[in-house]
């Protein structure tokens, strides 16, 4: 139930290749426009930070007039404004950053600068309703693979393990490129995986079960070209399907594993999973799986949800003005290393 009372808050996400506007009032989403220039990326096999932030310029004023359209609301009703101040790529937080700045100026609206992880927890109240508290959360992405504990995602979010190399979503798109397979790596690896087999090649499984909560893909994406370069130096045809089947049950197994053993040692029965990878097929599946028989609630937003988007920046800033928390000045910051305690700047 929308409630009138609650103030309307407008979101704005730049902090890579995604230009992201969302529009929420309490826990109700109301607009979720995005622009995203991952094809203008596509012929360099990855994100150019010029590239992005150029794009971030051109569409800014578009995507924030389509959002407020399909809210139908106007420019002026907008109580507060909410914008990703770190971390990312510098040059495009600064274009969202300044954007934000302007609108709250010419309104006088109040601004909120938020951390870009925190704001992918917080969207999940979009869905499944008020976390609960704690909860862990496992965000995984081209750019971070970590595991919080989340007492309250508007202010006090804690950093247990992390990526000592590549990120999950890194490691997909490196993989991807040694099959040839384009860019983004994610979704194509995880179509390919439907008609192949997990079990057909033994792959590496980075700290496993070294008693940590961190992770590590770089060995297991070295793995993965060299033995595709063997089979191309034998001569012999490399299977992708089960390459890619075998390479993702190595990265899923790892994370959800990581995942769980989190939530025992803490005590915590719900875990939630965000970040661009949280949209795999399988990685939903086996922490599914896990879960149940844990005995841990699941929660992870729908695929659209968990990409980055306005409408997570938009539920943080609508869960940091409920908080009561004090608005940013408008001389903030963008901050391309924000480390996650920082949940508002």
């Amino acid at each position: 139930m929308i409630r009138d009372s609650e103030p309307l808050v407008l979101g704005i996400e730049t902090s890579c290749d995604e230009t992201g506007v969302g529009i929420v009032r309490g826990h109700t989403l109301l607009a979720d426009s995005i622009a995203s220039s991952v094809e203008q990326h596509a012929r360099f096999g990855g994100v150019v930070p010029e590239v992005a932030s150029r794009a971030h310029l051109e569409a800014m004023t578009p995507t924030v007039e389509r959002a407020l359209a399909d809210a139908g609301v106007a420019f002026e009703d907008v109580d507060a404004f909410a914008v990703t101040a770190g971390p990312g790529l510098p040059g495009a937080l600064m274009v969202g950053v300044a954007a934000a700045k302007a609108y709250a100026l010419s309104l006088g609206k109040p601004l909120y600068g938020v951390n870009h992880l925190a704001a992918h927890v917080a969207v999940d109240q979009l869905e499944h309703g008020p976390l609960p508290k704690p909860c862990v959360a496992m965000l995984v992405s081209g750019g971070h693979s970590s595991l919080l504990l989340v007492p309250d995602v508007a202010a006090d979010v804690r950093p247990l393990g992390s990526t000592v190399d590549d990120a999950a979503g890194e490691a997909f798109d490196k993989v991807a490129r040694v099959l040839d397979l384009g860019f983004p790596g994610g979704p194509v690896i995880d179509r390919m995986a439907r008609d192949g087999d997990p079990a057909a090649i033994a792959f590496p499984r980075g700290k496993y079960a070294d008693g940590t909560y961190d992770f590590s893909f770089s060995g297991l994406k070295t793995a993965v070209a060299r033995w595709v370069e063997a089979r191309e130096r034998a001569g012999e045809p490399v299977p992708v399907a089960d390459v890619a089947a075998s390479f993702q049950e190595a990265v899923v197994d790892v994370l959800t594993r990581k995942a769980l053993k989190l939530c025992k040692d803490q005590g915590v029965d719900h875990l939630l999973i965000g970040g661009g990878v949280a949209a795999n097929s399988r990685l939903r599946a086996l922490a599914q799986e896990r879960c149940d028989a844990a005995g841990v609630r699941l929660r992870v937003p729908r695929p659209k949800l968990c990409t980055d988007n306005g409408a997570m920046v938009a539920a943080l800033g609508s869960e940091l003005v409920a908080s009561g928390r004090a608005p940013s000045e408008l001389d903030l910051p963008a901050d391309s290393s924000l480390p996650i305690e920082h949940v508002l700047v």
